[in-house]
C-alpha cells in the first residue's frame, strides 16, 4: 500500500468531503501564514507568485490563482513606505482534485460581511 492509499484510510469521509476539507486547509494556511507580511508596489507580484508556488506544492492541489489588491498602497518615498498584507487585500481561487472530485473555493473580501470570507463555489464530479 502506497502514502496515498495509507493516507485516505485515515479519512472516514467520503472523497467529496475530503475535497473539501483539503480545499479549507489550503486556504486557511494562505490566510494565517501570509497576512501581516510586508509588502508595497515593488514586491506585490513576487508575493503573488510565491503564495501560489507554495500553495502548489501541496497534496491535491491543481491550480491556484492569488491577486492582491493594491488600491491601500503609497508610493515610495522613503525606507518606511510600505504596508502589511490583510486579509481584505486577497483575492484567491484554487482548484483541488482528488479522484473524481474537484473542488473550486475562493478567498475574497466580502463588503456586506466586512469580512474576508472563504467558500467553495464549485464542486464538480466525474472526472
Amino acid at each position: 500500500m502506497n502514502r496515498e492509499e495509507r493516507a485516505a484510510g485515515m479519512f472516514g469521509c467520503s472523497v467529496r468531503e475530503r475535497a473539501l476539507f483539503e480545499a479549507g486547509i489550503k486556504m486557511g494556511t494562505i490566510y494565517h501564514q501570509f497576512v501581516g507580511v510586508p509588502v508595497n508596489a515593488d514586491s506585490v507580484e513576487d508575493l503573488e507568485r510565491s503564495i501560489e508556488s507554495g500553495v502548489l506544492v501541496q497534496p491535491y492541489v491543481k491550480d491556484v490563482r492569488v491577486r492582491i489588491d493594491r488600491s491601500g498602497f503609497v508610493a515610495k518615498k522613503d525606507e518606511y513606505s510600505y504596508c502589511s498584507l490583510t486579509g481584505e487585500m486577497l483575492d484567491v481561487v484554487l482548484r483541488i482534485r482528488i479522484e473524481d472530485v474537484v473542488v473550486t473555493a475562493e478567498m475574497r473580501f466580502n463588503r456586506d460581511l466586512n469580512y474576508p470570507l472563504m467558500y467553495i463555489s464549485d464542486i464538480k464530479t466525474g472526472f
